[in-house]
């Protein structure tokens, strides 16, 4: 099998980790792989298949033989530094928020929309961790009977908020309660407000939610609302989600629909507390579904619980299963 030249921009951060692990895991074909940080000193040395990987300096010609990309580095650095690889021939699989609403840039997640990785010009955006969970979820059953109406609640874990967040909370476990990452102490609270408020009230995590999951489905008249909460567990990402469709689909077809989906787990038997929660699914790679039943107060509702890995499924395993993609298909 052939092997490709790999690089990791935005190694520092929880996301840039979990990718060097997966690539291990997933025993992905990597011929020379290059991690990348603005601040090498910074980082000590990777282990990669027995072999030390030192950071490399990110830089304009640091992309130079690279054939694949993974970018988590921040909207801002990827905006610099993503054009500089394409022009080495690498494709970039970027996980920020800087391409993702770009029209000529493919949003995508393997499981729901793995043909418009065709039309990529060098770059391709990985949505955002909430979104990607509720469309696996939620794209069989469009297919099944065609979305009108989604109204979504996350309940999402700080490892979403990056290291910073993570050590806050550790740090008020142990009884130290500075607060500096979020709006309030996130220990034994939730905080209803993840990113920065827009101007009609919602936040941009919510907006992200709404205009992502359109593109994703290729469906601009899903009804899409979405309220974003910030709660204190460490990994896995959970939502309730509440949809209309235009024809019904009982709760029985929805979990043999659900059952047979690619990259999906039922855990549905609430008499026996068999349901999703995050502590079951951090480190695991599916997207779990549970508390599945029909909203009785609209002719064609239903109410999901769907929980993920933020930072496996959520982020860094979604831009892997999209470079295995692009080996398969043959378009690197």
């Amino acid at each position: 099998m052939r092997k490709y030249n790999v690089c990791i921009v935005g190694i520092r951060g929880v996301v840039g980790q979990c990718m060097l692990d997966i690539l291990q895991q997933r025993h992905f074909p990597v011929n020379e792989l290059r991690v990348m940080s603005s601040n090498p000193d910074s980082c000590p040395e990777y282990i990669f298949h027995e072999r030390k990987v030192k950071a490399t300096k990110l830089s304009y010609d640091c992309f130079k033989g690279m054939e694949i990309g993974l970018f988590s580095p921040g909207a801002a650095v990827s905006k610099e530094y993503a054009p500089h690889a394409v022009k080495e021939g690498c494709v970039v699989i970027d996980n920020t928020s800087q391409f993702r609403m770009e029209s000529d840039v493919p949003l995508v997640v393997p499981e729901v929309n793995p043909e418009d990785i065709r039309w990529q010009k060098g770059i391709i955006a990985n949505p955002n961790c909430s979104t990607i969970q509720m469309v696996v979820a939620l794209k069989p059953l469009h297919d099944y009977a065609r979305l009108k109406r989604i109204v979504v609640s996350s309940y999402q874990a700080v490892s979403g908020a990056g290291r910073e967040a993570v050590d806050e909370l550790m740090n008020q476990m142990n009884g130290d309660m500075t607060v500096k990452k979020f709006q309030y102490q996130i220990l034994n609270n939730v905080i209803p407000h993840i990113d920065v408020p827009q101007d009609n009230f919602y936040t941009k995590e919510e907006i992200k939610m709404v205009n992502e999951t359109k593109k994703i489905l290729n469906d601009s008249s899903i009804g899409v609302t979405a309220t974003c909460v910030r709660v204190p567990v460490f990994g896995a990402h959970s939502e309730s989600i509440n949809i209309e469709t235009e024809r019904k689909i009982s709760r029985q077809k929805a979990m043999e629909i659900l059952s047979a989906a690619k990259g999906v787990k039922v855990i549905d038997d609430i008499r026996s507390n068999l349901y999703p929660v995050p502590l079951e699914a951090e480190g695991k790679d599916e997207t779990f579904v549970g508390r599945i039943r029909e909203d009785d107060t609209v002719e064609c509702g239903l109410n999901l619980w769907v929980v993920a890995d933020n930072l496996r499924k959520g982020a860094a395993l979604n831009a892997i299963q999209i470079a295995e993609m692009l080996i398969k298909d043959g378009l690197i």
